[in-house]
């Protein structure tokens, strides 16, 4: 009886929003308690909330986040369910992607593979710095595995690489509600803060290896 129980619940609101995985305060100064709360209290679990209400007694509330992205993906139809699945994706991928005391030389196999493909670790970040002050309105910029070769990725709104057959490593938030309440409108100030004190290089890492993202829907 527990355990249909426990099932019940599941099918009727599949999708509950994650806990990060540091303290509010974690990646202060650069990005404060305040905007940890606003953006994964309301921001994300916005998108969460709305999953849940869009796949209510429809097959995709079955599937994971990532199985509805790629089901969903360019069918106008599903379009706000798209959206939301990716965006809470998206986020959840974020915060791991970032920690406390981060920055730093990636681990020896993943730089070997970042020096095969921009030359060297600094000639990757400007790449992103580059991609991130570049994209107009809001989006993502993602480091992807594109076969052997690793790119940097900018994607709109609530854009995937999952859905290009990429894998993607790590990614920056840059919609404004990611950095505006610490930076304001000063995007390449809150990049470059994170790629020298927040970028989560063993998250990356583990992408890189093929080994799964734990506890990624």
């Amino acid at each position: 009886m527990v355990v249909q129980a426990r099932h019940m619940a599941v099918t009727a609101n599949p999708f509950a929003l994650p806990p990060l995985p540091y303290p509010d305060s974690g990646l202060e100064p650069l990005i404060s308690a305040r905007t940890l709360q606003l953006h994964h209290g309301a921001h994300q679990k916005g998108y969460v909330d709305k999953v849940n209400q869009l796949v209510a007694d429809t097959a995709f509330a079955q599937m994971s986040l990532r199985q509805i992205m790629l089901a969903t993906s360019a069918k106008p139809d599903h379009a706000a369910l798209f959206e939301n699945a990716a965006q809470a994706w998206n986020h959840d991928f974020y915060w791991r992607s970032l920690k406390p005391k981060g920055g730093g030389v990636p681990p020896p196999a993943l730089k070997g593979q970042i020096e095969a493909s921009f030359g060297s670790v600094d000639a990757l970040k400007k790449s992103i710095a580059t991609e991130a002050a570049g994209l107009f309105g809001s989006g993502w910029v993602w480091l992807v595995a594109d076969g052997p070769r690793l790119r940097v990725l900018p994607t709109h709104d609530a854009g995937n690489p999952l859905v290009d057959r990429h894998v993607p490593l790590l990614v920056i938030d840059v919609w404004e509600h990611a950095y505006y309440l610490d930076v304001q409108n000063r995007r390449a100030e809150y990049v470059h803060g994170i790629l020298e004190n927040l970028v989560n290089w063993e998250f990356a890492a583990t992408n890189a290896s093929g080994a799964p993202a734990t506890g990624l829907a």
